[in-house]
């Protein structure tokens, strides 16, 4: 959790975690570490029958102090040895942060993507808090859309989606909001020779406590997602995993078994450019369920088989597909009840082998099912902060560089990549909800590419739908339509063969 201290005003400033400062550290003109969302709203439910540039203005003004991180402004501390903090931006401007423009006719959806595009692709401004929002106007059906981007650094999934039901309603007429606190109680910009100082203290702290974690994090060096392709990883874990079996035991006892899969490396996997591709579409959540109990599995394994034979199609149609399993990064989070409201990222990942190679949707449905299975046990036994732990190791005034390098490595073609796509589900409400009175019809996820990994397929459920948001570089394809075809197809073709067991049975 990141450390909250007061500068000589008395104001509060927070610090950000390690892993909050990696998502900062790779960024440069071609990587770009911002979440972004899509929503798509009926306006004819708001009081007026619009959604405004002035409308969304005034919402996010109203609820400025239940979102601490809109006014949050980075402070870096005096020569990089420290982690910067977040301070109160003084000169904060509502109005250059959320803005507004439209689209041409006739507004469709594929002119929508290419502007969402063109928006992902423009890193955020760091002198001002990170995040913007746009009121997208001119889609077809008199709709209007949100384009949200805000910056890894500040939150993850979770915090996320805490910050969506602070904007949101359950009633298009709104609801009451707790009153504002009195101003004066926080902000201000911190001494930098106070920060220099604190710095300076903190360094030998960092490297007691690098030594006293040594134990827990060098067995599970090569379950670090960014770390996995880095030469010696591997065999650094194992060495460590025998003289430690008893980080990698059940609750039971089992000593459970360590996975081994290695990514190969495909078309997606070399460095990116700067500009990307974005495809978006939805499934029925009924379907899903209904395949979900016909097969015995959970929803976040049908929608891993379903992202795998989409990346078996995709690569088929470039002949570029390897015999062995693509190896899939799945982000978890490891947020608990006492870190809600802290923003701020609280995650671990899984590595997991991904069918890829089957070419029978309901045996892909079936091997998904027992990777993740696998998976779950095996990084759940894990501690949950590793990834903290070890991005602590590295001083900061050499944190950038670590971060960059040990992402450069996997666009590498001398090294295996550190997996091969993205692949995350985050469930969503089940209620409607409405913004400044206007009924949110999908909110499609735009999520991160980096060098190494250039395609991120990231889901989101709300009401009875599953919505896609497909991502990736721009030089992959010309679009990814196809990877939402494939995902169609393949969730018709197992309820169809469900149907026809059933049939039989």
């Amino acid at each position: 959790m990141s450390e909250v201290i007061e500068n000589g005003a008395g104001r509060v400033v927070r610090q950000l975690t390690s892993l909050d400062a990696q998502f900062l550290a790779i960024e440069n003109g071609r990587n770009f570490a911002h979440f972004c969302g899509l929503a798509v709203l009926d306006p004819s439910t708001a009081p007026d029958g619009t959604l405004t540039l002035e409308d969304m203005q005034e919402l996010i003004e109203q609820r400025l102090h239940l979102l601490p991180p809109f006014r949050w402004r980075l402070e870096e501390v005096p020569l990089g040895i420290d982690h910067p903090y977040w301070i109160n931006d003084p000169d904060f401007d509502l109005e250059f942060h959320v803005r507004e423009l439209a689209l041409p006719a006739p507004g469709d959806d594929a002119q929508l993507s290419a502007q969402v595009e063109r928006l992902v692709a423009r890193p955020l401004d760091r002198s001002r808090p990170l995040w913007e929002l746009y009121v997208i106007q001119g889609l077809q059906g008199n709709r209007v859309a949100l384009l949200s981007k805000i910056h890894h650094s500040v939150i993850d999934g979770v915090s996320g989606a805490e910050i969506m039901g602070t904007l949101y309603d359950l009633d298009p007429a709104g609801r009451e909001l707790p009153p504002r606190p009195e101003p004066g109680k926080a902000g201000g910009t911190p001494n930098p020779v106070g920060l220099l100082a604190r710095g300076a203290l903190n360094t030998p702290k960092r490297v007691v406590s690098a030594i006293r974690d040594i134990p827990r994090t060098l067995p599970n060096l090569d379950e670090i997602a960014t770390l996995r392709g880095v030469p010696g990883i591997a065999t650094i874990g194992r060495i460590s995993d025998r003289a430690h079996l008893a980080t990698h035991k059940d609750r039971d006892g089992h000593v459970l078994e360590r996975p081994t899969a290695r990514a190969p490396r495909t078309s997606l996997n070399g460095p990116v450019s700067a500009q990307r591709r974005f495809s978006f579409g939805s499934l029925s959540l009924d379907a899903v369920k209904r395949v979900k109990n016909a097969y015995g599995v959970k929803v976040n394994d049908v929608i891993v088989s379903l992202s795998a034979g989409a990346l078996r199609d995709f690569l088929l149609a470039r002949d570029d597909l390897p015999d062995e399993p693509l190896v899939a990064m799945i982000p978890i989070s490891v947020r608990t009840e006492d870190e809600v409201g802290t923003y701020g990222n609280r995650i671990s990942t899984m590595v997991v082998p991904i069918p890829t190679d089957e070419p029978d949707p309901v045996e892909r449905l079936r091997r998904a099912n027992e990777e993740l299975s696998r998976a779950k046990d095996y990084y759940g036994e894990l501690p949950a902060d590793l990834l903290t732990e070890v991005n602590d190791a590295f001083p900061p005034a050499l944190f950038a560089r670590v971060a960059r390098a040990a992402v450069s490595l996997g666009a590498s073609p001398r090294f295996h990549p550190h997996f091969n796509v993205t692949i995350s589900n985050v469930p969503g409400p089940p209620v409607p909800l409405y913004v400044a009175g206007a009924l949110l019809e999908h909110n499609y996820p735009v999520s991160v590419i980096v060098d190494g990994v250039g395609l991120n397929i990231t889901v989101l459920s709300y009401l009875d739908e599953v919505d896609f948001g497909i991502i990736g570089d721009r030089d992959l394809a010309p679009d990814f339509d196809s990877v939402m075809d494939s995902v169609r197809s393949d969730l018709e073709a197992l309820e169809e063969q469900a149907a026809e067991q059933a049939a039989l049975d």
